[in-house]
Order: C-alpha cells, then sequence, then structure tokens
C-alpha cells in the first residue's frame, strides 16, 4: 500500500481543528492507531498582496505568525480527501502544504 506524508502550517489556535479534519478523513493511521501526527512550531511570514484578505495582518504589510507545522502520514487513495477536509478548516486564503512520496517498507 502507498503512503504520502502530508506537511502544512497552521496558526496555533486552528492546529487541533486540521489535525481533527486530517484525521477524520483517513490521515494518520499508523497500524491500529490513528489520528497520528507530529508537530513543530516555528515562524511563518508573509506579505499579502492589495488583492488579497488575509486571516492574519493585512494587505501590504509584511506579517510574520506562530504556526504549526502538522506532518501526518496518508494512503495515496485518501489523500485527496484528506487535502479536501485540511482546506476546509484551514484559515488562510492560501493553504500551504507539501505532500511527500514515501517508500513501502517491503521496497527497503
Amino acid at each position: 500500500m502507498s503512503k504520502v506524508k502530508i506537511v502544512t502550517f497552521v496558526p496555533r489556535e486552528n492546529a487541533e481543528a486540521v489535525r481533527g479534519a486530517l484525521g477524520d478523513a483517513g490521515a494518520g493511521v499508523i497500524g491500529e492507531y490513528s489520528f497520528c501526527s507530529y508537530s513543530i512550531l516555528g515562524i511563518g511570514r508573509f506579505l499579502p498582496s492589495d488583492n488579497t484578505q488575509p486571516h492574519i495582518g493585512q494587505a501590504g504589510k509584511l506579517e510574520s505568525v506562530q504556526e504549526e507545522r502538522i506532518e501526518v502520514t496518508c494512503n495515496r487513495e485518501n489523500v485527496k480527501a484528506a487535502i479536501r477536509a485540511m482546506k476546509s478548516v484551514h484559515p488562510y486564503e492560501e493553504v500551504a502544504f507539501d505532500v511527500y512520496v514515501l517508500i513501502d517498507e517491503e521496497e527497503l
């Protein structure tokens, strides 16, 4: 079964909702455990253009926000649903996320 890792960045106050949505969509399953995730705190920086309505900050002003980086594994067949679920609760207009293909243990 092929897996991927989904990584996203979210303000700390919204992290639990994003983790929950990913888990509800089937991401974060490792064996008999579900809703598995890993988080790291960091600072996100961005400059919203005049065409934005940012959740945090204001257009034309450089902003920095304490964010949580959330990582979950996901079966490839569930990845689109997991990303849709994540975006549905994420507060940002433009959701930054990465999807990494993982190697199955049998391939090592």
